[in-house]
């Protein structure tokens, strides 16, 4: 399994952080410039990568200001898991950490390794910025 991750504090209560990651209507905002033809719900969320594919994802669980973790919502060629992981730090900051699990044969990590440490990396700054 090769784990990607990136941490952020951001001057928000938890309940706050985590109410806008337990919504993937708010998710549209947290990608990179190279995903078009957003649609979600509360809970699934599908997408085109500019001369790549198109995805689908699910919120598979939540745990109220705790974590929400995000699967595919259709078969994609590797097993991912995206994991968001919130932690009030008190006066109102909270900790957050975003951590993508893939399974990667040696080809897949040497292809996929840097977008998604940049995906990961992305993500958590447009959070801050989003909630800013």
């Amino acid at each position: 399994m090769t784990v990607f991750e990136s941490k952020e504090n951001i001057n928000k209560p938890v309940e706050e952080v985590y109410t806008f990651l337990a919504d993937f209507n708010n998710h549209e905002q947290l990608m990179p410039e190279m995903i078009s033809e957003w649609r979600s719900s509360t809970d699934e969320a599908s997408f085109s990568i500019q001369n790549m594919a198109k995805l689908a994802l699910k919120i598979s669980n939540r745990i109220a200001n705790t974590s929400v973790i995000i699967v595919p919502g259709s078969q994609v060629p590797f097993h991912v898991e995206m994991r968001w992981l919130v932690a009030d730090m008190g006066d109102n900051t909270t900790e957050v950490v975003l951590t993508v699990s893939a399974e990667l044969n040696m080809m897949m990590k040497m292809m996929a390794s840097g977008p998604l440490k940049k995906l990961t990396e992305h993500e958590v700054t447009a959070l801050k910025k989003a909630l800013s």
